[in-house]
């Protein structure tokens, strides 16, 4: 049976993110499942038959290397984890490039970090080269650079779902597709047998958000509570999300055959300018804000700029034109957005009225706004 709202986000979608989780390649022992692979390689395959261009983010290159090295478990050290992610990630991209070319495809290795997406000019370099990539037939394929990387491998990314968001951003692809170990968001625990999947989220508040259950392994970082995260930030920018279970077979080919599997979050309002998302989800906050009650109403309600009125505290050292996080006074980041002052200036003109802040600079030019709206992207959930 086809799903009618499926079928219309997914035909309008030109370019499809699709992020696969360690869980789904590889074994219980951590070998890499290569029929996983060899499935996953013959569904991208068909998706572009179809028309549709394809960026897969693929995590498992730690696995994959316990897997090949013999390892039982995941080194702690993180000179040898660096190792082992270096040889998964060779036998990963070896796999994937082997079953896509059965199909005339060519798999395009793209390896980042943080910093590759925090920096404006890399990150559209790396835009573009995504495009052409698209243009040339290929599938590009992302993981983190975890062999260079240190922050990835401990927290920055998370199992790769805050990566494939910044991606599906970043080329404004309106679907992002989470394939995990999970049917999608249940409406209880998972566990109970009369919990059922929910097929379509319209608004992703607090009763949704209450559904979560999370679990871990050895293997993987990931989880439902992750995915949420990455669903607010998806929808409110203006595209949609769905998580689906990456180990029911041809579970992709379904999804795009417009099947109504898994958990389909809808857009929660008209979607953000690339712009606007590089500020609010690529780059890492050099400090932070901490703003009363009537600076979050003004920014959250109003869709005002920050003024030094509102500020009470500054914390972190960050130059005029980095990105900060706004705070309530409760600790809860509600935006983030480009200063137009130092934490140093900040300091001085915390709490000041817009008409007193050429008093703190004499004879020079100075904003009314601490963080203007144009410049100011709404994170809170």
């Amino acid at each position: 049976m086809i799903d009618l709202l499926r079928q219309e986000i997914i035909t309008e979608a030109n370019t499809i993110v699709v992020k696969v989780g360690t869980r789904i390649l590889t074994d219980a022992t951590g070998h890499l499942n290569e029929r996983q692979i060899e499935s996953l390689a013959s569904q991208l395959a068909a998706a572009r038959k179809r028309g549709n261009n394809i960026v897969l983010v693929s995590s498992g290159a730690v696995g994959s290397g316990i897997g090949r090295l013999g390892l039982h478990a995941r080194p702690s050290d993180l000179a040898q984890l660096q190792a082992v992610a270096a040889i998964g990630q060779s036998a990963l991209i070896e796999a994937y490039n082997h079953y896509l070319e059965k199909h005339g495809l060519y798999a395009a290795q793209i390896l980042l970090t943080a910093d590759d997406l925090d920096h404006r000019t890399r990150y559209l370099n790396l835009r573009n080269t995504l495009n052409a990539l698209i243009d040339f037939g290929a599938i590009p394929i992302i993981n983190e650079n975890d062999t260079l990387s240190v922050a990835e491998l401990r927290t920055t990314f998370g199992d790769n779902d805050r990566l494939a968001a910044l991606v599906a951003s970043m080329i404004h692809s309106p679907l992002l597709i989470l394939l995990s170990d999970v049917d999608g968001l249940y409406n209880g625990d998972p566990a109970d047998p009369n919990s059922t999947v929910i097929p379509t989220v319209y608004q992703l508040d607090a009763s949704i958000q209450s559904l979560v259950f999370d679990h871990r392994n050895s293997l993987s970082k990931g989880g439902m509570a992750s995915k949420l995260r990455i669903a607010h930030q998806i929808t409110s920018a203006g595209g949609s999300v769905l998580i689906a279970n990456g180990r029911e077979p041809e579970i992709l080919g379904e999804i795009l055959r417009y099947q109504p599997r898994g958990t389909l979050f809808l857009p929660q309002c008209v979607r953000k300018g690339a712009r606007k998302q590089w500020i609010g989800y690529a780059v890492i906050p050099r400090g932070s804000v901490v703003v009363d009650d009537g600076a979050v109403a003004a920014i959250e309600k109003m869709g005002k700029s920050l003024l030094p009125i509102g500020i009470r505290s500054v914390a972190g050292e960050f130059d005029r034109g980095e990105v900060v996080a706004i705070q309530s006074l409760h600790g809860l980041e509600i935006a983030r957005g480009l200063t137009n002052y130092s934490s140093l200036d900040l300091n001085r003109i915390k709490g000041m009225r817009s008409e007193e802040i050429s008093s703190a600079f004499p004879g020079q030019y100075v904003y009314e706004e601490v963080i203007h709206r144009d410049n100011l992207t709404i994170t809170s959930l």
